[in-house]
């Protein structure tokens, strides 16, 4: 919707993780580092944790992209609140083999044998599982078993794990001792600093064909800083709104307060309605409220609650609009902005 007014070829904030906006901050670098040199070795785990948002899927999409298909085959899992049965048959669909109403025993025989087949090939097999912090433990002991795939001189599979802070915590448990013997390398991708967080905002803007419209002083980039705490899902949330503010509201340059405004936008929009029980006054109708009874009838001094009450409906009644108008003025815009070819000028029948 703002693509246009900006000159932008596409939406640069976009939250699906795409390789062809990767930035690379220092921990990213370090991170993708770590997942190059894992690669390298062909064996074992390589372990990368991250905080919710922080990059770690589009790392992985970024290192897919730079791999030759003609030397890894490779297998993506996202889905991990599975049972160990079932993540097998995940690993074997994610490789392209049947799976339905296969035994435990045909699914791994189907994977060793193809693990045989790709290393014939003088191809290597690449399991990445996503979201490592929900697996189970025997998921995870599960995982480590497909590991036990050798031939004489080198392994048949080679396992990133993926998952937010919380999973080094099932890795240094007492019953992992195994697997973290089988890790090679491990790295935490923590969040970037502030001028990595304004560098990663520009390096998304150019990506799109930026020419420095619209543009972000010092105190804008501190805002939103401040906000998202250098996360990139959190920076991309923020920015896509606020690019869709600039655009109702005609801005070409942001500044804190701009950036704030979007922020207070947000937070109520996230804000739990704040929920008073009262009892029903004498002189209330039943199924509706007569005001002047409600109000002026307070036996058991219950009025500030309903006044409270009151307010709470009023600012639920405030934001209502405000959400129409916002809605009417994009409804507006678009109408006004030619389309497919549609002139801007053309009558549109409404309903009376």
């Amino acid at each position: 919707m703002y693509e246009s007014y900006y000159g932008l070829s596409a939406k640069p904030f976009q939250l699906r993780p795409d390789p062809h906006f990767f930035f690379g901050s220092k921990g990213h670098k370090r991170a993708m580092a770590y997942l190059e040199y894992g690669l390298s070795q062909g064996e074992g785990f390589i372990v990368i944790t991250g905080e919710v948002g922080a990059g770690k899927t589009t790392l992985v999409r970024n290192l897919f992209n730079k791999l030759p298909s003609d030397q890894i085959a490779a297998a993506h899992i996202v889905n991990t609140h599975l049972d160990p049965d079932d993540t097998l048959r995940m690993v074997v669909s994610g490789f392209g083999l049947p799976y339905e109403g296969a035994s435990k025993t045909d699914l791994l025989t189907r994977l060793e044998q193809f693990l045989r087949a790709v290393d014939r090939q003088g191809k290597r097999a690449l399991l990445v599982i996503d979201e490592a912090q929900n697996l189970k433990p025997q998921t995870v002991e599960e995982l480590r078993m497909l590991s036990n795939f050798q031939t004489d001189d080198k392994s048949l599979l080679q396992t990133f794990l993926l998952g937010q802070p919380e999973f080094r915590a099932t890795l240094h448990s007492p019953t992992m001792q195994q697997l973290r013997q089988r890790v090679i390398a491990s790295y935490h991708l923590g969040p970037m600093d502030a001028q990595e967080s304004a560098a990663y905002i520009e390096h998304r803007l150019h990506t799109v064909g930026w020419n420095g419209d619209p543009a972000f002083d010092e105190s804008a980039h501190a805002a939103i800083f401040g906000y998202t705490g250098g996360i990139p899902r959190k920076t991309n949330t923020l920015l896509d709104r606020v690019l869709l503010m600039g655009y109702l509201e005609e801005l070409h340059a942001f500044n804190e307060e701009h950036i704030k405004t979007v922020i207070g936008d947000i937070a109520e929009e996230f804000q739990l309605p704040t929920a008073v029980n009262t009892p029903q006054a004498p002189g209330a109708q039943a199924g509706g409220i007569d005001g002047a009874s409600y109000l002026s009838d307070d036996p058991l001094g219950h009025l500030p609650e309903r006044r409270a009450s009151a307010e709470v409906l009023d600012e639920r009644m405030m934001r209502l609009e405000k959400s129409i108008v916002s809605v009417l003025s994009i409804l507006k815009k678009i109408v006004a902005t030619p389309q497919n070819g549609v002139q801007a000028n053309q009558h549109v029948d409404t309903p009376e």
